[in-house]
C-alpha cells in the first residue's frame, strides 16, 4: 500500500494539474462570495476539495505508475474517475458557484454567457441524456475491455492511458450530473428516472465484475508486461480487477441513491410548504368545489 501512495509524479501529470486548476478556482470563487457576504455551504466546498484531492492523487502518486501495468490497479483507477470523484465535484455545485461568483464585468459576462449557452445548446442536452451517458457508460466497459480496443489505446503508452482517464473522467461526471442535479441541467430528469439510473448503474457494474472475473484469457495485452521483480500473477490479478468492479460499483450506487431518495424528500416537503401557503392566502379551490359536489349529492340536487 505504501508503494503505491508514494509521490513518484508520472511524465504526463494532466490530471494532477487539472485537480489543482480546479480547486484553486473553486476557492477563489468561494472567497469572493465571501467578500461580497453571500452565503455558500462548507459541505459543499469540503466535498469539492475532497474530490479534487482524491482526483490529485489516484491520478498523481505511485498508484498511477502501476496502473500502467496491472489490470486490477487500472481498474481501481477507472472506478474511482467514473464513481467516486464525479459526485464529489458534483455535490460541491461548481456551477452553482460560477453563475454566484463571477464578476459582471466584461470577461465575466463573457464567461457567464458560454456557461448558459452550454447549459441551453442542443449539444448539451445531448450530452446529459440517457440515450448519450448510459451508451457511452456501457462502451467504457463491455466495448473497452470485451473487444481490442483497451488493447489498442493502451498499447500506444502513457497517451494513450492518460487520455482514457480523462475519458473515464467525462463519462462519469456525465453520468452523475443527472442523478445529482446540483447545478442547473439542461433536460432535468424526474426522480423515478434517476432511482432506475442507480439500480442500472449498479447491476451494470456487478455484471461486468463477473464477466471478468470469469474470464479464462488476458482481457488486456498491455497488462501482462509488468516486470517478472513484481511476481504478478496476470490472471489472479484480473479476477480482482473483476471482483474491483463489482464491488466498487456498489458503495457508491447505493450513496447516490440516498442522496436521490432525500432530494426527492426535500422537494416533496418544499412543494407542500408552498402549496400550504397558498391555500393559507387563497383558499384550496379544489376542496371546495368537491365540497360542494358532496353537498349537491346529499341534496340530492345531482346523481353519481
Amino acid at each position: 500500500m505504501e508503494a503505491f501512495l508514494g509521490f513518484n509524479l508520472q511524465p504526463i501529470p494532466i490530471i494532477p494539474v487539472i485537480a489543482g486548476i480546479l480547486a484553486l478556482a473553486y476557492i477563489a470563487g468561494w472567497i469572493r462570495l465571501r467578500l461580497l457576504k453571500r452565503p455558500w455551504p462548507f459541505w459543499r466546498g469540503m466535498l469539492f476539495l475532497l474530490g479534487c484531492l482524491l482526483l490529485a492523487a489516484v491520478m498523481g502518486l505511485a498508484i498511477e505508475g502501476y496502473g500502467q501495468l496491472m489490470f486490477s490497479v487500472f481498474m481501481f483507477q477507472q472506478m474511482t474517475l467514473m464513481m467516486a470523484v464525479p459526485p464529489l465535484l458534483l455535490l460541491g455545485a461548481p456551477g452553482t458557484l460560477l453563475l454566484r461568483a463571477t464578476p459582471r464585468n466584461l470577461p465575466g459576462r463573457i464567461a457567464l454567457k458560454v456557461a448558459i449557452f452550454g447549459l441551453r445548446s442542443w449539444a448539451g442536452k445531448v450530452i446529459v441524456h440517457p440515450f448519450f451517458s448510459i451508451p457511452l457508460f456501457l462502451a467504457l466497459f463491455y466495448g473497452l475491455y470485451l473487444s481490442d480496443a483497451a488493447s489498442t489505446l493502451l498499447g500506444i503508452g502513457i497517451v494513450g492511458h492518460v487520455g482514457l482517464e480523462l475519458v473515464f473522467l467525462f463519462t462519469g461526471i456525465v453520468f452523475n450530473a443527472t442523478l445529482i442535479p446540483a447545478d442547473p441541467l439542461p433536460v432535468p430528469e424526474s426522480h423515478i428516472v434517476r432511482i432506475f439510473h442507480s439500480f442500472l448503474e449498479a447491476g451494470l457494474h456487478a455484471f461486468f465484475g463477473v464477466i471478468v472475473m470469469m474470464a479464462t484469457l488476458p482481457l488486456v495485452d498491455r497488462f501482462t508486461q509488468a516486470p517478472g521483480a513484481w511476481g504478478i500473477d496476470v490472471m489472479e490479478d484480473q479476477k480482482l480487477a473483476g471482483g474491483i468492479a463489482w464491488a466498487y460499483g456498489e458503495g457508491p450506487a447505493v450513496a447516490i441513491l440516498l442522496v436521490v431518495l432525500i432530494t426527492w424528500f426535500r422537494q416533496e416537503d418544499k412543494n407542500n410548504r408552498v402549496r400550504d401557503r397558498h391555500v393559507d392566502a387563497f383558499g384550496d379551490k379544489e376542496l371546495e368545489a368537491y365540497n360542494a359536489y358532496l353537498g349537491r349529492l346529499a341534496s340530492g340536487e345531482e346523481r353519481i
